[in-house]
C-alpha cells in the first residue's frame, strides 16, 4: 500500500496493542477481534517484549491486517517494520528523527510522529511525517514516560491548522470520546479502552456509536 493513498484510513478508531492490559489474552487474539469489528488501523506497541518475540507477533499481525484490508503500523522498531513489510512505523520525539527513518524505510512506508505542541506539529510537517499523533489529550497510565496532558486546546489547533492526517491519543474513553470528536478529531487512538474490554466487539461498537452521535451534534 503506497503511503499517499492512506489518507482515507485516518478516520474512526486507531487501535494499539498492549499485552499487559489485555486480560491475559494474546495480542493475536485481541487483534483478530479488533479487525473483525471493522477497525482499519492497528499499531503494534510492546515496550517490554524481546525483539524476536515482537518480530514473530508482527509477522502474524501483518498477515491478519492484510487479509482484513487494514493498515499495520509498528511502534518505534524500524527494523521490525521493514522485516515484516508493515505499512508504517510510528516514532516519538526522542526516537530517530523522521528524516533518518525515511532514509531507512524508503519512499513508500508511512511515518507517524507523536507531537505535544503546535511547534512540534509544524516541525513534523517540515520533517516529512505522513501523520501525527496529538496528545496525550487526557491523563494516561498506559505509557510509563508520558508527558503531561495537552488537553483539547492543542487538538483544536491541529484540526484548524494542520493539513496532514492526525490521530488523537491519550486517556480517551467511551465517556469522554464525544469531547474529542467535537474538538475536531476524526481518527482516535485507544489502548486500554479496547484491549481491556471483556467484550472487544461490543466495546468497539459502543465507541463507534459514541463517535457518530458526537459528529451529528
Amino acid at each position: 500500500m503506497h503511503r499517499h493513498t492512506c489518507r482515507e484510513y485516518f478516520q474512526g478508531i486507531y487501535a494499539l496493542t498492549s499485552f499487559e492490559h489485555s486480560l491475559g489474552r494474546s495480542n493475536l487474539e485481541v487483534v483478530r477481534e479488533i479487525l473483525a469489528a471493522g477497525v482499519k488501523i492497528i499499531q503494534y506497541r510492546e515496550k517490554e517484549a524481546s525483539k524476536k518475540h515482537k518480530y514473530q507477533e508482527c509477522l502474524e499481525i501483518r498477515q491478519l491486517t492484510r487479509r482484513a484490508g487494514a493498515l499495520f503500523i509498528v511502534n518505534d522498531d524500524v527494523d521490525i517494520a521493514l522485516a515484516v513489510g508493515a505499512d508504517g512505523v510510528h516514532v516519538g520525539q526522542d526516537d530517530l528523527p523522521v528524516e533518518v527513518v525515511r532514509r531507512l524505510v524508503g519512499p513508500d512506508m508511512l511515518i507517524g510522529l507523536s507531537t505535544h505542541s503546535p511547534a512540534q506539529a509544524r516541525a513534523a510537517i517540515q520533517s516529512g511525517a505522513d501523520y501525527i499523533g496529538v496528545g496525550p489529550i487526557f491523563a494516561t497510565s498506559t505509557k510509563k514516560d508520558v508527558c503531561a496532558p495537552v488537553g483539547l486546546e492543542y487538538l483544536r489547533y491541529v484540526a484548524e491548522h494542520i493539513d496532514i492526517p492526525f490521530v488523537a491519543i491519550g486517556g480517551i474513553k467511551e465517556h469522554n470520546i464525544a469531547q474529542v470528536v467535537q474538538a475536531g478529531a476524526r481518527c482516535i487512538a485507544m489502548v486500554t479502552e479496547i484491549v481491556s474490554a471483556s467484550d472487544i466487539p461490543q466495546k468497539i461498537a459502543a465507541l463507534k456509536a459514541a463517535m457518530e452521535r458526537a459528529r451529528a451534534q
